[in-house]
């Protein structure tokens, strides 16, 4: 029995490993492929998230200046004011629990570690006039709940989209649509394309502005 649960473990991890590694490596063409020679994309593992851990590093910079374009790691403005790192940890572990209660419980038990790199939402001039991008950046990795071995490198993930802003900001305030609402929502689809998808989440275009925002 010991010899087979040590083999299970082996496969565990060379395919988390792939899995998790998958969106490092360059795409490849297929174009000039025969069909009947293209490798098929191995399907992910059954993992069962037993726990979520989410780091945000003191050493990110948070940014309270109300321009058009903040200069800091973190940007957050609707919560009151106070401790942004501890806002923004609040609102990435709800959007990855949320994400992943809506994932098929698997065999695999698994801790999920996130590490935020950026959260730079808009500041109020930039809501309610020209909008912008919620750039949303972390690393993450699957670990062994009994021995806190990593499945894999960790796996940086970007996550920005665009943000609304001016009359349609309002608009969407009035609804209850809420910054802090698309972007939760907005996260936990990312974990989940993440986490059951080989091929991962791929971030939309966003132009000059989405390029603004990695400064």
């Amino acid at each position: 029995m010991g010899e087979v649960v040590s083999v299970v473990r082996c496969m565990a991890v060379a395919f988390l490993s792939l899995g998790l590694t998958a969106c490092d490596s360059p795409p490849t063409s297929t174009r000039t492929v025969a069909p009947q020679v293209v490798a098929q994309v191995p399907a992910p593992l059954p993992i069962n998230v037993r726990e979520i851990r989410v780091l945000v590093p003191e050493a990110l910079s948070v940014s309270e200046a109300n321009l058009f374009y903040p200069v800091g790691d973190i940007v957050w403005r609707e919560d009151p004011p106070g401790d942004r790192r501890a806002q923004v940890r609040t609102i990435f572990a709800r959007a990855m629990k949320q994400g992943v209660a809506a994932l098929p419980k698997g065999s695999i038990p698994v801790i999920l570690d996130v590490q935020v790199t950026r959260f730079h939402a808009l500041s109020e001039k930039a809501r309610y006039t020209v909008g912008g991008v919620h750039a949303l950046q972390f690393y993450y990795v699957l670990r062994n709940p009994e021995t806190g071995e990593a499945y894999g490198a960790p796996k940086f993930v970007k996550a920005d989209f665009k943000a609304l802003g001016g009359q349609a900001a309002i608009d969407a305030e009035r609804t209850g649509i809420t910054q802090k609402k698309r972007i939760t929502e907005h996260l936990a689809q990312v974990i989940q394309d993440e986490l059951r998808d080989p091929d991962g989440y791929h971030a939309e275009a966003l132009g000059l502005i989405g390029a603004l925002n990695q400064l």
